[in-house]
């Protein structure tokens, strides 16, 4: 078995809350070894956002949530005050050996700390440099600060998502969970490892890398803002109904819900027959999809009243028998026991100080060659710190001396 991908590349990674610590636990699974820097004392923001937390064995309050646990897993926590000059040496000097930076300060911030991009590069020429911020490097809004929600609301992703005008509750909705955040974080992951390679393939060449949640945001509306600017109109909030194959939606049954998304035709024809209506699938209103778009509501008025007559098992029995694309509509508890999600392991257990084996979110990449199949639990802030920067010089009595100085 060959080593992990990212294996020998060495990533300093100051980023907090989510989209840069979720990007640099993704390189942390592919083999990367990742240098978390935190505040001492309180670590990086996450680990103040609030309950659930572990239960540390003595009862004492901590800070290992939730919001922490499903981003760092992989690294090295290593404590440094980066607003003192010596902590502001300690980064400048773990650089050095770095392949990469990371950070998600606000823009300017870690130019007067000499610990920006040109600052860096002046004594790493190859470093790979990644800003993650709200609004990016460059033009009017580069200062402010922002957060996943304010992203969704100012990309436009808010402005589709929710309820079908006309229908209770019906305006903007935020998707549920940081969803701009997490792809943020891909996109940063995908922009590193393009730099690394271009830095191998030609000559040794680092560079800055500016990624920003609203970028991204706009980007991931993909069809949705094409159709603006085909034709210069915003889509509709369409609620759970497709915007693509019809009908496609959630259908109420006896029992619950189930999605369904009939992508072609000849879907359409077995969803026909499978609700006991086959002559649908010849009705000039809706036989090709095109049609279904058009008499979208009619449609699906007409499916509702179908799908209202049996369970759900039995209709996902029978559509699955059909070869026709649906599901339930799981709350987690459901999800994390599906037997195909178990058979796809994406609950994987680490062995944390606070629990023997603690539940985490496995990384969605599977490798024939090179498997990541060692996952280490998100570190307690600081665990590492004392090695971490014995591989620069820093022995213990000077460490000591940092310490009570609060600068590690």
């Amino acid at each position: 078995m060959s080593a992990l991908p990212l294996s020998g590349i060495k990533i300093l990674d100051l980023t907090r809350v989510l989209a840069g610590p979720l990007s640099a636990q993704m390189l942390a699974d592919l083999g990367a070894e990742v240098i978390k820097i935190e505040r001492p004392g309180g670590g990086d923001d996450a680990r103040a956002f609030g309950p659930p937390y572990l239960v540390d064995p003595e009862g004492k309050a901590n800070n290992n949530n939730s919001f922490y646990l499903c981003a760092n897993r992989n690294k090295k926590s290593v404590t440094i005050n980066i607003a003192t000059p010596e902590g502001q040496a300690i980064i400048r000097e773990l650089a050095k050996s770095c392949d990469v930076m990371m950070e998600n300060y606000k823009v300017g911030d870690l130019k007067r700390y000499r610990l920006d991009y040109e600052s860096i590069k002046a004594i790493n020429p190859g470093i790979i440099y990644c800003s993650v911020t709200g609004f990016g490097q460059t033009g009017p809004y580069a200062p402010r600060a922002g957060y996943d929600a304010i992203f969704q609301a100012m990309g436009g992703l808010m402005s589709v998502t929710g309820h079908i005008d006309g229908e209770p509750g019906a305006g903007p909705m935020k998707v549920g969970p940081s969803i701009v955040d997490y792809m943020t974080g891909m996109n940063s992951s995908i922009g590193i490892l393009a730099a690394l390679y271009h830095r191998k393939a030609n000559g040794g060449e680092g560079q800055h890398i500016d990624v920003c949640l609203l970028d991204t945001v706009i980007a991931s509306l993909s069809h949705y803002a094409q159709i603006y600017l085909v034709n210069g109109k915003t889509p509709p909030r369409r609620g759970t109904w497709g915007n693509g194959g019809m009908p496609a939606g959630a259908f109420r049954c006896t029992d619950g819900e189930l999605m369904l998304v009939v992508g072609n035709d000849g879907q359409f024809a077995r969803t026909c027959a499978v609700l006991g209506q086959p002559e649908l699938a010849s009705d000039p209103r809706f036989a090709r999809n095109n049609d279904r778009v058009v008499h979208g509501k009619e449609i699906m008025a007409i499916f509702a009243g179908l799908f209202l007559k049996n369970k759900v098992s039995y209709w996902l029995q029978e559509l699955e028998k059909a070869g026709v694309p649906c599901g339930p509509i799981n709350d987690f508890e459901q999800m994390f026991a599906d037997p195909h999600v178990r058979a796809r392991g994406m609950e994987i257990k680490v062995d944390h100080p606070f629990e023997h084996a603690l539940s985490l979110i496995r990384n969605p990449l599977t490798f024939s060659g090179t498997p990541i199949n060692d996952y280490r639990a998100p570190p307690l802030l600081g665990a590492d710190t004392k090695e971490v920067l014995a591989t620069i010089g820093y022995e213990d009595a000077k460490q000591e001396a940092l310490k009570e100085q609060g600068i590690i």
